[in-house]
């Protein structure tokens, strides 16, 4: 059995294997060698590998100092490696401590303690793609971990904001995925929460925190699972910015109006514990198409969003409904949904559907140089029942043969 760390870095190994022989082109990021972001999906990536004690990469992360009078945050964000460092072990770690040193001076006078936020900005923006980062958040009253974006250049709240996580320690199980802008910024944005279930702690475990993103369209998911989607009908004719460049922000603050302060329950120092950070994309901003079987194009039927819509075959047509992604973490999404097996079947036959991404097994997919689509816990292909090229043609999984009507060229 593969590691979570071990399978993750497969999984980016096989789609840029594809990708490659495809010919497809992800985005060029100044955080990746041209060459490599050229090839591949994966248009940022970074999985936190160095000596202990080291800083992030200056390539890609610039650490911000100061503290935060908006929020009336209670740290001073410091430089270097001081509250920002990695583990040895593939980590970053960034870390909130109890401190009263008199050169760091907050809003309200001398800081009572240190943490760290770092950013792309300058380095590496992403506009549109898979969105995500394994984390394990901190515990404890006043602690407030984020994983967030903002648009550029920043003139907040005009120029937006993303909020992939947000956790306040007085709500260990929950986590918050927001939007921010013109008319709805502050306590006035537009999101939702995600609960973990029978009373587990966020800071108990890693985590995946991601959101899909897309021209008028962003989904949020934890560890597979979608529990929101937002889009301009959600704004009440209010502006929305959010198909533009934004940046990526880690940051760990203490205190605020939101989390309040720490109080005598909370246990210092305090970490945010973050294994990878990546963007994945496909040949185009809106993601891209997997062609098969004479030339046509895997489709959502209708382009019908409700839970086991069927995919089919049908002339490539550029709709949303043919636009794919194939994220790191094994799945190929469309609209916000993700391709799966249904009822988790490994028979051939089985017909394949669109379904809320939820994790399972039945919507893990490996996509390899050979040009097979295969769901490993089947260990079938994907393919076009019938070997019948017929518009509305059902997709489904079946024995890997070699057919024709089981080869697919993503992007």
């Amino acid at each position: 059995m593969f590691s979570p760390r071990t399978r993750r870095r497969w999984l980016i190994a096989a789609l840029s294997a594809v990708l490659v022989a495809s010919g497809a082109a992800g985005t060029t990021a100044q955080a990746e060698p041209a060459d490599t972001a050229a090839a591949a999906a994966v248009t940022f990536s970074d999985t936190f590998d160095g000596p202990a004690g080291a800083a992030a990469d200056s390539s890609k992360w610039q650490t911000e100092t100061g503290d935060n009078v908006n929020n009336h945050e209670r740290q001073y964000y410091t430089s270097g490696n001081k509250n920002a460092a990695l583990d040895g072990q593939g980590h970053l770690v960034i870390t909130a401590r109890k401190e009263n040193p008199a050169n760091y001076q907050c809003w309200y006078g001398t800081c009572q303690y240190t943490s760290a936020r770092l950013n792309t900005a300058g380095r590496f923006t992403a506009q549109y793609g898979h969105i995500e980062a394994r984390m394990k958040i901190p515990r404890g009253q006043g602690m407030w971990p984020a994983f967030w974006m903002l648009g550029t250049p920043v003139d907040w709240p005009d120029s937006g904001e993303i909020d992939i996580m947000e956790n306040v320690g007085f709500e260990p199980s929950t986590v918050h995925g927001t939007i921010h802008g013109p008319g709805y910024s502050g306590s006035g944005g537009i999101g939702a929460g995600y609960t973990l279930p029978g009373g587990q702690a966020f800071a108990d475990a890693f985590h995946t925190f991601a959101v899909d993103w897309a021209p008028d369209s962003i989904t949020w998911s934890v560890d597979g699972n979608v529990y929101q989607r937002r889009t301009p009908a959600d704004l009440g004719g209010r502006q929305w910015v959010f198909n533009k460049p934004f940046f990526l922000i880690l940051n760990l603050a203490v205190g605020g109006y939101w989390p309040g302060d720490p109080d005598g329950s909370t246990v210092l120092p305090q970490q945010l514990v973050v294994d990878h950070v990546s963007v994945t994309t496909s040949d185009s901003s809106t993601g891209g198409a997997i062609r098969g079987l004479a030339g046509k194009c895997a489709d959502v039927a209708g382009a019908d969003t409700a839970n086991g819509t069927p995919v089919q075959l049908y002339d490539c047509n550029g709709t949303s409904a043919q636009r794919w992604t194939v994220g790191s973490d094994g799945t190929i999404r469309a609209l916000g949904k993700c391709l799966d097996v249904t009822s988790g079947g490994t028979a051939d036959g089985t017909p394949v559907q669109l379904w809320d991404c939820n994790g399972t097994a039945a919507q893990k997919w490996v996509v390899t140089a050979a040009r097979d689509i295969v769901n490993p816990q089947a260990d079938k292909c994907l393919d076009v029942a019938g070997n019948s090229s017929a518009n509305g043609t059902r997709l489904q999984i079946w024995t890997c043969t070699g057919g024709a009507n089981q080869k697919w060229t993503v992007g």
